[in-house]
């Protein structure tokens, strides 16, 4: 039964990430984010620690130390800002931050939408994934550029709405990559 009820909130995460990055114009990322979630390595481990109400990856992280299904998940998924995380530029043997290009950085937004829409359900509000954003531990390596444009989305998006903010992302924030 876990691996059905896992089986329906992966798929409908992916549905409706790949709804709103067809509103922003994001056809092919639409199309194929989120598709490591359905392999084994992923998908067994999200069957196991499977709660409805957030990502079993934290309670296999909580279980084992670390998470099995999230080391494979961001190694395969240019939305995460950690898959951008490399030695720098400078040489120097520290960790850090890689620029995002910002097709990558819309989809981790919408990816948080997303996310949040389908935890809180009929409880969401625009200011869901900004609330989860600064509760969580995103961003200390994730580029200061990418931070910046990530930040200023989530609080567009929970001030203004998705309307206005789709409409920023497809006039000025994709257009500027075209």
């Amino acid at each position: 039964m876990k691996a059905l009820k896992h089986f329906g909130t992966i798929t409908k995460h992916k549905i409706l990430v790949m709804k709103e990055c067809f509103r922003v114009g994001l056809y092919r990322q639409g199309l194929l984010h989120d598709l490591s979630k359905y392999s084994w390595t992923e998908f067994r481990v999200g069957c196991k620690y499977y709660q409805g109400n957030r990502s079993p990856n934290n309670a296999e992280r909580e279980d084992k130390g670390f998470s099995s299904a999230w080391l494979h998940h961001k190694g395969r998924n240019k939305h995460h800002y950690e898959y951008w995380i490399d030695y720098g530029l400078d040489g120097s043997p520290e960790l850090t931050g890689m620029k995002m290009p910002v097709r990558y950085v819309v989809e981790m937004f919408l990816d948080r939408i997303a996310a949040s829409k389908v935890y809180k359900g009929d409880l969401y509000k625009d200011s869901n994934p900004l609330e989860y954003y600064l509760n969580g531990k995103a961003g200390d390596l994730m580029h200061p550029e990418s931070r910046e444009l990530l930040e200023k989305l989530l609080r567009m998006l929970a001030e203004q709405g998705e309307e206005k903010t789709y409409r920023y992302i497809r006039r000025e924030v994709l257009k500027k990559r075209r």
